[in-house]
């Protein structure tokens, strides 16, 4: 029953419905105005900003683009369709940014597509030198690529050197863009030219860090340090630097700056550790990442470098017969992730991403609140994501 009024009549009180028929609506939901909620709702202020910010600068780039030739425009339409996702990285940039006291919307949204941008950017380039033509189940730029030229009767060997070129020049392209959007005038001049030294740096750590990976193909499983790869390939560019930049932005304390600093780093290692356990022993349903590519690729990760280290020769015979065979089917798939298990290399994985991932905690809790909190819910979400 809704708001009941009181009419007196003779001999009795009796309650009547203030409106007969009709209740009156719920009183909305008081507004959470905690300061962590604040800063959430900042993040995603933020994030949502810089996410339109994208879709407008390639809009704007295909608008450009085809008066050139319509493949031009083909091209920023791929990459168009490869952008955006779970926008980690313009969060991390807003979370430091905001948490340190910034508060203009339009520069850190431009800082975070930046940074977008450039994840894009480096996508585009790891699935040319994996020569993967699909990324989470849908085509790359390569894959569009290749569908589009299929449709017009080229040969395949045409297509196929069509394909790899048009894909390194939408990563250049994005990338070139990701400095572009930090010359914008929402950015201060004053921070402009550190920005670009941090994003600069990270693309050359993440080259460093791309060539020991493919470098490692030619060395044993055992011999990689794919932590290493982890640290430059990953945790530079997609958690160091976006934090970095955003208490850049925010003119913070150079402490609180080093202080995000080993946060990203050691919450990107955990975070790729985690990424390459799903690889290989996640559950699809829940992942959308396959437990055949990585193996099929021979993927030097943490976990193949333990268990061949450790593995009997029954168990490296085991390894050797399937690691690395690009028709590897489930059967082999489990029997190698028997020995994962056998080994010990699936537990000291997910200890060695726990150790991380509590670094980055407790490195957190230096930080003012709410950023601590914030980047600790962070970590607990990254290094704890399903099996």
């Amino acid at each position: 029953m809704g708001h009941i009024s009181e009419r007196r009549q003779p001999g009795a009180m009796v309650a009547v419905p203030a409106r007969l028929g009709t209740a009156a609506p719920p009183a909305p939901p008081a507004p959470d105005r905690t300061p962590g909620a604040a800063l959430a709702h900042g993040v995603e202020q933020v994030t949502d900003t810089a996410a339109r910010i994208l879709r407008d600068l390639v809009a704007e780039q295909r608008r450009r683009a085809v008066a050139f030739d319509p493949a031009c425009a083909d091209l920023w339409q791929d990459l168009d369709a490869v952008t955006g996702g779970k926008l980690l990285r313009p969060r991390l940039v807003a979370a430091a940014y905001l948490g340190l006291g910034g508060g203009d919307v339009a520069a850190a949204a431009h800082v975070a597509a930046a940074h977008e941008l450039l994840h894009t950017a480096m996508v585009v380039h790891d699935d040319v030198l994996d020569h993967d033509e699909v990324r989470r189940g849908h085509p790359n730029v390569a894959g569009r690529t290749r569908a589009r030229l299929a449709a017009s009767g080229a040969s395949r060997s045409a297509i196929d050197q069509q394909v790899g070129a048009a894909a390194l020049l939408a990563g250049d392209a994005a990338l070139a863009q990701a400095f572009g959007l930090l010359a914008t005038g929402h950015v201060p001049a004053a921070v402009v030219g550190e920005l670009v030294r941090l994003l600069a740096d990270g693309v050359a750590t993440t080259v460093s860090g791309e060539l020991l990976d493919v470098r490692g193909a030619l060395a044993a499983p055992a011999d990689v340090d794919a932590v290493l790869v982890a640290e430059l390939k990953t945790a530079v560019y997609s958690f160091r630097v976006p934090l970095e930049s955003g208490a850049v932005l925010a003119d913070a304390p150079g402490a609180a700056r080093a202080v995000l600093a080993g946060v990203g780093t050691v919450l990107g290692v955990a975070y790729q550790l985690v990424d390459d356990e799903l690889g290989t022993i996640g559950d699809p349903a829940l992942t959308g990442k396959s437990v055949l590519s990585d193996l099929r690729e021979g993927k030097r990760t943490e976990l193949l470098r333990i268990a061949w280290g450790r593995a009997d020769p029954q168990q490296a015979a085991v390894l050797a017969t399937h690691v690395g065979r690009a028709d590897l089917d489930e059967a082999g798939a489990r029997a190698v992730v028997d020995v994962l298990h056998v080994t010990g290399a699936v537990e000291d994985v997910r200890a060695l991403a726990r150790r991380g991932a509590d670094i980055a905690r407790t490195l957190a809790t230096t930080l003012p609140e709410p950023l601590a909190t914030y980047l600790a819910g962070v970590v607990d979400d990254l290094a704890g994501r399903a099996r």
